[in-house]
């Protein structure tokens, strides 16, 4: 018997969806599955467009296991658009005149991007922002601009989810970016007036431009007949290069329309609960349907979509679930700020109670919604910190115990209740996978790894947000079990940062291509490169962008500087122990004039340089090594600084050389890649002016030598360091920090600093010293080597790529950037030096000087 034919047109997310769905549930070969998709691609993730710019390969955006597509059930048709659907003889055509009959037909369309029917809309330098195409033609039209003696001027309108994420590929191109948004705020579906304030302080940090209340007229062209600048509804006009569209989708349902089929009041295609159409042999699923809870899903999320097509599969297999509307919560990642909302986020409901939680100055906005009793959670909304999301959003609904205003508060001022998520609360909102939908997988199909729990429930496979709790949850029920908890890296290795250092060290192994083939799986992800970079680094002292290894590091250890909020770069040379000559000085003075630099004397002894574009790096290190200065490794995890007092030296109250013995350490351990940054401090007597408990190595001077303290930690989580040895000498000194560096490297968790780690220690500090001082474990000529062998084979990381023409060729914004600063940016003066205005200050200029004119 013939399997019945059903045929999906549309070949997007939800698409790629119902056709892994029906594979995975279809097991008696009942069905064969005809996709038709009008892009020369296979399905890929739309949710994350914007990594197109930074991976700059299509494949790695495609969904699921593309062996799906060579499935003998399913077949997959590219290029093609379908035309027309007759319902009469069951069959759909497509422009090239191609005819596909169906036993059941899927419509999967999706939406559209929409521009409001503005003139100039056709003008070369506009595009929308939907497909791959799309932003593969946008980048192609950046690279090429000739430019205006700075960088291409970017213009998006649009301040939804999609501009925001516009505005930053722009600005990771090397253009400038301004948001237009006609309503009073940005992602006004998301956040109310005041997140909406707060988010547009935090973007505007980052270097936007954002104009709000604000409606385009036209786009107007240049002189070269290309777009040239923007006209607006209060008469001012602006210069841009490009314009970007992102004002909007609307349902692909032309189709459905041509072919007679009802649709809803704002367009799709008009649904069931079962997502069936009138013509019960024609389904809807996705942003092109109609649905009776959702109407027309313009806000584009892909939970619904997914929701829908389980549903689908299941009726086609015999099934009868319905669609009842889907979790509309949303949580993003727009140009490195946090935005979340779930629930009744606007406090909708009667009689709802809002506690809201605002900080002017790190630009967080929190707020829960509460019922009138401050019991029950009913929604919650986030900007700048969503840190609580993915605990609070499935306890929608539930009594919240405690105070609920310890979950917005920063950490550490109020302390947060542990939850017990109940079984039916949903924690995976893309696949609407419940708390005891995990622990099921957990306790019954014996899943007790994170991989293992994703392909059994398909929690995580989607936008991934919800990892965090799913992984908290496996755990728990682990632990209740009397299950050893995994400490696996990530889902690529099973292994822990420590596990796999000592195996890349064995095996010795040098690239991410040998370690993944011979310890993981897969491709790798954005926490076990960078973890893999740094341990490359650590084991063998080699340049972070040796070797194809600039793919592995973050974006501050691949372009060797700390990227700062306006996109712009910081510049800090090494002075160990704050110890420096006149001429050195007078160097760093005329590299902050020449190129027009922010100047800061750190509290580590050091001196910041900010607002370097990535051009300029180069220039400014060659200046900076020409004069004997080399990297402070600031932008790394590394060793940081070594702060000290002026010692015995100087100091009437001072009993050993704090400056030497801090120059001394500086020296031997720069470059020192670990799993986390470091700091160290000497103090020349019990004073402590360099403050040294407050570091991971802390050395006070005693009469006799030395104190040696471990384990001090600033930041969110202080400590004080602890005593390791006291009155020792100078040698003693170096050898036990080798060890202790050296031993923290190899053990400790992929971003852990000393303190928790030297906590979590077994045994603690006791065992550690017993390692380090009395070798109870035999390895200390190992450390002692290991540690030699990177002070012997030190080399300044930036004197190296001035010497190396390969390496220097990626610090351009793009291929034709212009070398030449943009004349139109507008800074003002902060007590004597520029910084970058902010959107406001600008405008606020720009009005002072038009009435100046």
């Amino acid at each position: 018997m013939s399997p019945e034919r059903i045929v999906v047109v549309g070949a997007g997310m939800v698409a790629q969806r119902f056709v892994q769905t029906l594979r995975e549930r279809d097991v008696d070969g009942r069905f064969h599955v005809t996709v038709i998709g009008e892009e020369s691609y296979a399905p890929y993730d739309r949710v994350a467009l914007t990594s197109f710019f930074s991976k700059a390969n299509p494949e790695d955006l495609l969904l699921g296991d593309q062996r799906l597509w060579n499935d003998s059930g399913v077949t997959l048709v590219r290029d093609a658009r379908v035309a027309r659907i007759d319902r009469a003889a069951r069959a759909v055509t497509t422009d090239a005149g191609e005819s596909f009959p169906y036993d059941q037909l899927v419509l999967a369309t999706g939406s559209s991007a929409w521009a409001p029917p503005l003139p100039g809309l056709d003008l070369p330098g506009v595009f929308m922002y939907r497909t791959l195409d799309d932003v593969a033609a946008l980048q192609e039209w950046v690279r090429s601009r000739p430019g205006h003696g700075g960088p291409v001027r970017g213009a998006v309108i649009g301040g939804g989810l999609l501009g925001l994420e516009a505005a930053g590929a722009l600005q990771s191109m090397g253009a400038t970016s301004t948001v237009i948004e006609f309503a009073d705020r940005l992602m006004a579906l998301q956040v109310d007036r005041s997140g909406g304030e707060a988010l547009k302080g935090l973007i505007e940090r980052m270097g936007v431009q954002v104009k709000c209340s604000l409606a385009t007229d036209a786009v107007l062209a240049g002189a070269d007949g290309n777009v040239g600048s923007l006209r607006f509804n209060d008469g001012s006009e602006q210069l841009f290069d490009v314009v970007v569209f992102a004002t909007g989708i609307r349902p692909r349902d032309e189709l459905a329309r041509d072919a007679g089929l009802a649709l809803g009041e704002r367009g799709g295609v008009k649904v069931d609960a079962a997502c069936r159409t009138e013509d019960p042999r024609i389904s809807a699923i996705g942003e092109c349907a109609a649905s009776e809870p959702d109407a027309f899903l313009s806000v584009g999320l892909i939970a619904p979509g997914n929701s829908m097509a389980d549903v689908t599969v299941e009726r086609l297999l015999g099934g009868s679930s319905q669609y009842n509307g889907a979790d509309t919560a949303t949580k993003l990642k727009l140009l490195g700020v946090d935005v979340a909302s779930f629930g009744d986020a606007f406090a909708a409901t009667p009689g709802a109670l809002e506690v809201v939680y605002s900080d002017p100055f790190s630009g967080a906005y929190k707020k829960l919604v509460m019922t009138d009793d401050a019991s029950v959670l009913l929604g919650g909304m986030f900007v700048g910190d969503a840190s609580a999301y993915s605990q609070l959003r499935p306890m929608v609904g539930s009594a919240l115990p405690g105070d609920p205003s310890s979950w917005i508060l920063p950490e550490g001022v109020a302390e947060r209740p542990e939850l017990e998520l109940p079984d039916e609360a949903t924690v995976c909102s893309c696949n609407n996978i419940t708390a005891g939908s995990v622990r099921h997988a957990v306790n019954e199909e014996g899943c007790h790894d994170l991989g293992a729990v994703k392909a059994c429930t398909k929690a995580g496979t989607a936008c991934g947000s919800c990892l965090p709790l799913v992984k908290k949850i496996m755990n728990t029920e682990l632990e209740k079990g009397g299950f050893e908890v995994s400490n696996a890296l990530c889902e690529h290795f099973a292994m822990s940062r420590s596990q796999l250092f000592s195996a890349i060290q064995v095996a010795g192994l040098t690239t991410f291509t040998d370690i993944i083939d011979r310890f993981g799986a897969g491709h790798g992800c954005d926490i076990c490169k960078p973890t893999v970079g740094s341990i490359l680094a650590s084991i063998y002292n080699e340049h972070v962008l040796a070797d194809g290894r600039a793919a592995l590091q973050d974006t501050n250890d691949r372009v060797m500087a700390n990227m700062q909020k306006d996109g712009t770069y910081s510049v800090v040379p090494r002075i160990p122990g704050g110890e420096i000559t006149p001429d050195k000085l007078m160097v760093i003075a005329e590299v902050a004039q020449e190129f027009d630099l922010y100047t800061k004397i750190t509290g580590g002894q050091r001196i910041d340089l900010f607002g370097a574009r990535l051009e300029q790096l180069p220039a400014i290190w060659q200046r900076l090594v020409a004069a004997g200065m080399e990297s402070g490794h600031a932008y790394g995890k590394s060793l940081r600084t070594v702060k000290s007092c002026v010692g015995s030296t100087w100091c009437r109250f001072g009993v050993q050389d704090s400056v030497g013995m801090a120059i001394a350490l500086e020296l031997r351990y720069r470059g020192l890649r670990s799993p986390h940054k470091m700091k160290i401090g000497v103090s020349g007597c019990a004073r402590e002016c360099a403050e040294a408990r407050g570091k991971d190595v802390g050395v006070i001077a005693t009469e006799k030598g030395w104190n040696v303290y471990v384990g001090g930690n600033g930041g969110f989580a202080p400590a004080h360091a602890q005593l390791l040895v006291e009155d020792v000498d100078d040698a003693t000194v170096f050898q036990v920090i080798d060890r202790y560096l050296m031993l923290y490297i190899r053990t400790a968790d992929r971003l852990q600093r000393t303190a928790p780690w030297q906590a979590e220690y077994e045994g603690g500090l006791d065992a550690i010293r017993d390692v380090i001082v009395n070798d109870s474990l035999g390895i200390c000529d190992d450390l002692d080597a290991h540690m030699a062998h990177h002070v012997d084979s030190y080399e300044d990381e930036w004197k190296a790529v001035l010497d190396d023409p390969e390496r220097l060729r990626q610090f351009q914004s793009f291929v034709n950037a212009p070398q030449e600063p943009d004349p139109s940016l507008a800074y003002v003066v902060e007590r004597g030096q520029r910084r970058p205005a902010t959107g406001s200050e600008r405008e606020s200029m720009l009005a002072d000087a038009g009435r100046a004119l």
